[in-house]
């Protein structure tokens, strides 16, 4: 390569004017116009006009015809101010342009199988298994710069902090952290495996208890769980760790950061104290742990209202143990036809409802399937707690708490999109606290609402031994716009605590010690009062740049089903590897096959 640049493509002003510059990059198109030749030069920088003129440089005028798109060359020429009326004022380098003296082809391209530039519409399949391409491409290039920026501001926000940046092992130990592990066999230890961690959960306490005080790490970790738009199988999260401090350490810690994020990076100034929801308000008024508040469409419950009612379905749901909870659609009468009410019900179903019940309040009174049935005392009751007036929609689930819960946070937040109510541009963070420390898994027994190194809040600790599904934790989640962003605790340092946690969830001396015994070991040598929390860089980022898919902030995701498209991964290797490791395949096939 002789023609090095001296600038790249997105810096030249028209202060440059009369210079001499070289330029290196990717060409974007060429156009032929009679005597000139122009072609766009890009780079990540930006894209400045080259100019080929045959008076100028007849010898790179001649093969200039031959360029095409991707082609990767380098150019060397003057700065020139554009013809009068020719700027293009949407450019930054719009004034100018780079009249060719010499030119040097670096690399050809094969004609690239879509669009670089205006990839969105390009199926997913393509774009992931040319990922290369597709990161040469402005939206996602200027994604991951800015990642890339944000990752600097917080990694510098924590060192200023007094933190201490410490990685710890890829390589490790299974244990119960609530998804599945990763596994990596080990060659040198026959018939064992490592795992790929879930978290740094187990060593970030322990290097409280090492007494480093103030741990942070920008840490990848691993889950093998179900897919979806915003859950990776390999993610990065903002790890910290804090000794001697209670929640409210951690919460203003971590206040702090978004407050300097917002004001740096979007120049907005983010009112401090965060709110604060305990769990119990918001599943109650948002039907989930993770509410989106720039809206209002609260839960109401009615089940007092319809106790005794002569409406079979509420009596029954309520009788059964369940309950009855309302949202009013506030002025949606005019808004909601027969069709977008009736196609609530199928919408529930995915969270197992049976159905939507319904009241349009309209001029002439209630129009409703239902009202009907209602006595005149129970009418009044319900309008005057759900606040009902004329122009509104009331929408009811009745059935167990959770399906009740689940199908009004969903019926929520879509009439909150279809209304209109919802302002994309903002954001809106908020934390839920007081967590249960236990909730009951399919045989009614005790399992870990976080993880098994939660503590409970001092005052709860004498529930233990009465009503363990009544212990609250100091538990804390931040929530960005109905998105758990991150989530952490005040952890269990006292070893008496952390078997007897043990032991109400089923976890066996012998387990525990298996299983976590170095942990349990240290804690009986001076471990300080300590908490945490674990910020998922990945969905920030993609909720920062609203993006509808995480995978728009990684630079090589995997698909839904944890594959990489680009390098075909997972593969098959080798009979001579799996050898190596004492391991011999015995796949299931389906009966079919």
């Amino acid at each position: 390569m002789k023609l090095k640049r001296t600038h790249n493509c997105g810096e030249l002003r028209i202060a440059a004017k009369d210079t001499t510059v070289v330029l290196n990059g990717w060409v974007e198109n060429y156009r032929d116009h009679g005597g000139l030749a122009f072609i766009d030069l890009y780079d990540r920088w930006g894209l400045t006009q080259i100019v080929f003129d045959p008076q100028v440089a007849p010898e790179a005028h001649a093969v200039a015809h031959k360029l095409r798109s991707q082609f990767v060359i380098a150019v060397e020429g003057e700065v020139r101010a554009r013809p009068d009326g020719m700027a293009n004022m949407s450019l930054d380098t719009g004034e100018v342009e780079i009249y060719v003296k010499s030119f040097e082809l670096l690399n050809k391209s094969n004609t690239p199988p879509f669009d670089i530039q205006h990839s969105e519409d390009v199926n997913a399949e393509t774009r992931l298994v040319h990922r290369y391409l597709d990161l040469r491409g402005k939206r996602l290039q200027n994604n991951m710069i800015f990642r890339s920026k944000v990752t600097g501001m917080i990694r510098n926000y924590f060192l200023d902090q007094d933190f201490v940046d410490i990685e710890t092992p890829i390589l490790t130990k299974s244990t119960p952290e609530g998804a599945r592990d990763y596994l990596v066999p080990s060659r040198v230890n026959p018939g064992t495996f490592y795992a790929l961690p879930q978290s740094p959960q187990l060593f970030k306490q322990s290097l409280m208890i090492a007494g480093f005080d103030r741990y942070f790490q920008i840490a990848r970790c691993f889950r093998d769980e179900d897919l979806r738009a915003d859950r990776q199988p390999e993610f990065t999260q903002v790890d910290l760790e804090m000794a001697f401090v209670d929640r409210d350490d951690i919460m203003g810690m971590l206040e702090g950061l978004f407050k300097g994020l917002m004001k740096d990076l979007f120049e907005k100034d983010l009112k401090l104290p965060l709110p604060r929801i305990t769990y119990d308000d918001a599943m109650l008024r948002y039907g989930c742990d993770a509410p989106d508040l720039r809206f209002g469409l609260e839960i109401t419950d009615c089940s007092d209202v319809f106790a005794d009612s002569g409406f079979g379905v509420f009596k029954n749901a309520i009788g059964a143990g369940g309950m009855v909870r309302a949202i009013n659609l506030k002025g949606a009468a005019a808004k909601l036809t027969r069709k977008d009410l009736d196609e609530m019900t199928p919408f529930v179903k995915t969270y197992r409802a049976k159905g939507v019940a319904w009241i349009k309040m309209n001029a002439d009174g209630p129009q409703s399937p239902i009202v009907k049935f209602f006595s005149e005392e129970e009418s009044k009751a319900l309008f005057e707690k759900t606040g009902a007036e004329t122009g509104d929609v009331l929408i009811f689930v009745a059935d167990s708490e959770k399906v009740v819960c689940q199908s009004l946070a969903a019926l929520r937040d879509l009439m909150g999109k279809k209304l209109g109510l919802i302002d994309e541009s903002e954001l809106n963070f908020s934390w839920v606290v007081d967590f249960p420390l236990f909730e009951k898994d399919d045989n009614g027994n005790p399992t870990s609402v976080h993880h098994p190194f939660t503590a409970p809040r001092p005052e709860d600790e004498a529930l233990l031994d009465t009503d363990v599904f009544a212990v609250k934790t100091n538990a804390y989640d931040i929530v960005l716009n109905g998105n758990e962003i991150g989530g952490g605790s005040v952890r269990i340092h006292d070893n008496k605590m952390q078997q007897k946690i043990f032991t109400l969830l089923g976890i066996s001396d012998d387990e525990a010690k298996e299983k976590f015994g170095f942990l349990l070991d240290a804690l009986q040598f001076g471990a300080p009062p300590h908490a945490g929390l674990a910020l998922g860089l990945d969905r920030v980022m993609m909720l920062f740049l609203g993006t509808d898919s995480i995978r728009d902030v990684i630079a090589f995701p995997k698909t839904q089903k944890a594959t990489c498209m680009m390098t075909s991964a997972p593969g098959v290797v080798a009979g001579s590897q799996l050898e190596e490791l004492g391991i011999e395949l015995a796949i299931i096939k389906d009966d079919e096959e």
